[in-house]
């Protein structure tokens, strides 16, 4: 046995002491042991285990091994009597729940111990109503080899064999899985059965006049997926689909052929990105792609003054403004649509399933679709999306380089400096950002607020250092980001907010601090910020950390650039809750089913629901 191990042992009463402690307290030790050596029990407040414990006798000792000087001790172990000789009834049904099996050990409360509960499981698992309950039908069981409800949290609890305990653990994670799939499958039937009133041509005009002025040739990959959404938009009933891609892998484009397709029909499109910076790079970019063909773009931002914000209600409401972008804005009280036929949510996982209804139901069964950047894990979009047909964007434009990823510890923070310097005489530009705005004494970490006077003063006084930061007003965030994306700011120092919005192609180096406080998804979308012009683009690191999950991650993402490979990798570290954040996890919190373990089950699951 080793301190910290967790063992269950047969051993020997040697010797046993109660003592009473200051404050009415009591102290029971026993020593037990076995031709291995001597372990020390240690009680404290159970004073009536000096009659229960008989010095001579063998005993099953259960707990957590902690060293104590050169000794081994237990704190507070269960145990249990080998003596099986016993004329009470009770007793004996208890040496069967509690010897010569597997047991099971319950996190339990102070005052309750293993015996009691365990008898008190026992007793409820006999009730006869169990065997009536089985959510499985019997051909589904039989098909896959899946014992009853009854007999599966039978022996979930009290098993016969580690393989039995097997075959329940996998029943009632497939019955868990293949639930929510039954649901998903409900809500994408109860959605495909509606008719609704928007019709679209797949071709015409607009769409061939906006095919034209693109200065760029799509992938095979957007091609492919601008034919399923542009089929799916023709279907008589709504459309319901996902569009992921990694970072800089088109979408937008992809999106905005979508939206001419609607707007050919006379109807209007609404797109919600969840910052105002998002927002407002939306709106340039529709408006680069939309204004020369004649589809009027309006935004609805903080920024506007009163009087423009009643100007672009009214176009919205007359139907004047054909393509909308905005954040949760879009979905106040305020904001109607003439027509609204096409619903874009963009980096959807970042919002409340309210905020979505909400914007959905601003039209009367309107297509629907949801993007994201943040590549998903197939066992993940089952489970979070599974009522949406994906689609996935697999290549990037050609002429992208891969980003390096490099690295520092904080005693090389003086090479990662001279990188930047090297990229600003070259006339490119750099970002530096910080998990927090402000230092805070809780905290021994550094803040972009206090890290950007002192990289102008100290770091590079010859070339100019902008701040971004969430907390910061419309106009200043705006009048940062203009600077730096028309290259008269060349170190750009921030905190996450840029992890989507920016797209600057001569922006060449990042360097992440505290990059530990980050998630593999998260890093990598801010690593897409740079490596976006086609020149050789470097992702610093500076981290000392000494955690060991936090350092796996980090060589995951020093080792691939492929977002999807990060993603699942960050499921298996972090779980679906850390990767996506709270708000997506909370309908998600299984009994038993792990997605990163169980993608077989999970998929046999939507194959027997879909059927």
């Amino acid at each position: 046995m080793a301190p910290g191990q967790v063992a269950t042992v047969r051993s020997h009463v040697l010797a046993k002491s109660l003592r009473r402690l200051p404050g009415g307290r009591t102290l029971m030790q026993a020593a037990v042991g076995d031709a291995t050596g001597v372990l020390e029990c240690v009680w404290f407040n159970q004073p009536y285990l000096d009659k229960f414990l008989r010095v001579g006798e063998d005993l099953i000792i259960h707990g957590r091994v902690e060293a104590s000087g050169r000794r081994l001790q237990v704190i507070h172990p269960e145990i249990e009597h080998l003596d099986s000789t016993t004329d009470d009834e009770q007793e004996s049904a208890d040496l069967g729940l509690n010897m010569g099996r597997l047991v099971p050990i319950y996190p339990l409360t102070e005052g309750l111990n293993q015996r009691w509960f365990r008898r008190i499981v026992k007793t409820a698992l006999a009730d006869e109503t169990l065997a009536a309950h089985d959510a499985l039908p019997e051909r589904l069981r039989h098909a896959h080899h899946l014992p009853s409800f009854a007999w599966a949290v039978g022996q979930l609890h009290f098993p016969d064999t580690w393989d039995d305990l097997e075959a329940a653990r996998r029943r009632l994670i497939f019955e868990e899985l293949f639930l929510m799939q039954v649901v998903l499958a409900s809500r994408r039937a109860r959605f495909a059965s509606r008719l609704k009133p928007q019709r679209y041509q797949s071709s015409g005009p607009l769409v061939e006049a906006l095919r034209n002025r693109l200065p760029f040739d799509l992938t095979f990959s957007q091609q492919q997926v601008l034919r399923e959404l542009v089929g799916d938009l023709c279907q008589p009933h709504p459309m319901l689909r996902l569009l992921q891609g990694d970072v800089g892998c088109g979408k937008t484009v992809v999106a905005a052929l979508l939206t001419a397709v609607v707007a050919q029909g006379g109807y209007q499109s609404a797109l919600m990105a969840p910052t105002e910076l998002l927002a407002e790079q939306h709106a340039r970019v529709l408006r680069g792609y939309f204004e020369p063909i004649g589809i009027a773009v309006r935004l609805i931002s903080q920024g506007l003054t009163t009087k423009q914000r009643d100007t672009v209600m009214q176009e919205i409401a007359s139907g004047k403004a054909q393509v909308v972008v905005g954040t949760h804005a879009l979905i106040q009280g305020g904001v109607r649509f003439a027509n609204l036929a096409l619903v874009i949510i963009d980096e959807q996982h970042k919002f409340g399933v309210v905020q979505r209804k909400a914007l959905v139901t601003k039209a009367r069964l309107p297509d629907v679709l949801v993007m994201t950047a943040t590549p998903i894990p197939r066992t993940l979009a089952l489970s979070l999306y599974g009522d949406l047909a994906v689609s996935t964007i697999t290549q990037l434009p050609p002429g992208r380089l891969p980003v390096r990823t490099v690295w520092y510890r904080e005693a090389q923070r003086l090479q990662a400096y001279e990188d930047i310097r090297q990229q600003l005489r070259q006339g490119r530009q750099a970002y530096v950002v910080y998990p927090l705005i402000e230092a805070s004494t809780r905290q021994d970490l550094k803040a972009a607020t206090q890290m950007a006077r002192t990289l102008q003063a100290q770091g590079f006084p010859a070339h100019r250092v902008a701040l971004l930061h969430g907390n910061m007003r419309s106009k200043e965030k705006d009048a940062a980001m203009r600077a730096f994306v028309e290259g008269r700011v060349h170190l750009l120092v921030s905190t996450v907010i840029v992890e989507v919005g920016l797209d600057v192609p001569n922006a060449t180096l990042m360097l992440i601090e505290h990059p530990e406080r980050f998630g593999l998804a998260q890093l990598h979308q801010l690593r897409g910020r740079i490596g976006r012009g086609g020149f050789a683009s470097t992702c610093l690191l500076i981290s000392d950390t000494a955690d060991e999950l936090a350092a796996k991650r980090l060589q995951a993402f020093v080792e691939t650039t492929d977002g999807f490979q990060l993603a699942e990798r960050d499921l298996q570290l972090r779980g679906p809750g850390e990767l996506l954040g709270r708000r997506q996890h909370g309908w998600m919190r299984f009994r038993l089913a792990d997605l990163s373990r169980d993608a077989g089950l999970l998929e046999l699951a939507r194959q027997e629901a879909t059927a």
